[in-house]
């Protein structure tokens, strides 16, 4: 109402609404430093938040979509394809959900199929044959766990993109987007720089699945969250991540140009720097990221 009159020419009222502006950011921001694991998990999981097909929209020009895992089928839960970053060629790859009902039931949710893995490790060696960096970008609550996953061998696909996108002759860019959940993520996230949106999580199982199996109850999945320290301030302490993409108060939805903007500029920086390695210097440095995960730092016994 104040921000109404003050357009009609009631420039009296201009402190008022500037003063007023700032008290509901400072309520915003002590909000945003407050919020538990928890609610920064349902922040991830927002209906509004950018997808894979928003960024690559936002950063990214001349997208031409690759099908297939040339054995099977398409996975539309997983996408991937061409497309020019900046004055960069790069392969794109990543999760994709839904906006609505009958797209998230096409998308599976995000819930990649065995089909899905093997088009992103297809089109990652591809990548290295055209010496094209890729940029993946991670966002799932898991991979597909139905009966004829399984019976395509969903474990067998992603254990081998473990062991062949390590191998990759070509810098590979992981940004964990919204939902990075057990090897569903890892199954793309096998990369020399792994960064993470602020609001975004990482995890070997998700909340609720965690719960489920310690307390027998989903109802304590946000006690589950907090024990899995899955954010970027636990994950980057230890390795996991290696930086961390500022969001907005509220989430990347409230303003995915900011978003994507520091995004773009992070990939870019990473890729000009990976470039310069030699390709057998790139896999060696990437094979011992992933060894140092999980080292004991205790004492010799």
């Amino acid at each position: 109402m104040l921000r109404a009159n003050s357009s009609k020419g009631e420039a009296i009222l201009s402190p008022d609404i500037k003063n007023t502006d700032h008290k509901l950011d400072k309520i915003k921001q002590e909000a945003s430093g407050s919020l538990s694991t928890w609610q920064r998990v349902q922040i991830a999981r927002h209906s509004d938040r950018p997808y894979t097909l928003d960024y690559i929209r936002m950063m990214m020009s001349d997208f031409l979509e690759l099908h297939g895992d040339r054995q099977f089928a398409d996975d539309w839960a997983l996408i991937a394809g061409v497309a020019k970053l900046e004055k960069e060629r790069v392969m794109v790859i990543g999760h994709q959900k839904g906006r609505d009902v009958k797209e998230n039931i096409r998308r599976n949710f995000g819930c990649a199929h065995p089909e899905g893995y093997k088009k992103a490790i297809r089109l990652m060696e591809m990548a290295a044959k055209f010496k094209m960096p890729v940029v993946v970008f991670i966002d799932t609550p898991g991979a597909y766990p139905g009966i004829g996953a399984e019976e395509r061998g969903q474990a067998q696909a992603i254990a081998e993109n473990l062991r062949d996108m390590a191998v990759v002759k070509t810098p590979i860019i992981c940004t964990v987007i919204g939902e990075g959940g057990s090897g569903g993520a890892l199954g793309i996230g096998v990369g020399d720089v792994i960064m993470i949106l602020e609001h975004a999580y990482y995890s070997v199982i998700s909340p609720e699945g965690c719960a489920s199996i310690l307390w027998r109850s989903s109802i304590k999945a946000p006690e589950a969250a907090e024990c899995l320290k899955i954010h970027g301030e636990y994950l980057i302490k230890h390795g996991i991540v290696d930086e961390i993409i500022k969001e907005p108060l509220g989430g990347a939805h409230n303003d995915p140009v900011m978003v994507s903007g520091n995004l773009k500029n992070a990939i870019l920086k990473h890729i000009q720097s990976l470039s310069a390695l030699d390709p057998s210097e790139l896999i060696q440095k990437r094979y011992a990221r992933f060894r140092r995960i999980g080292e004991w730092e205790g004492k010799n016994s």
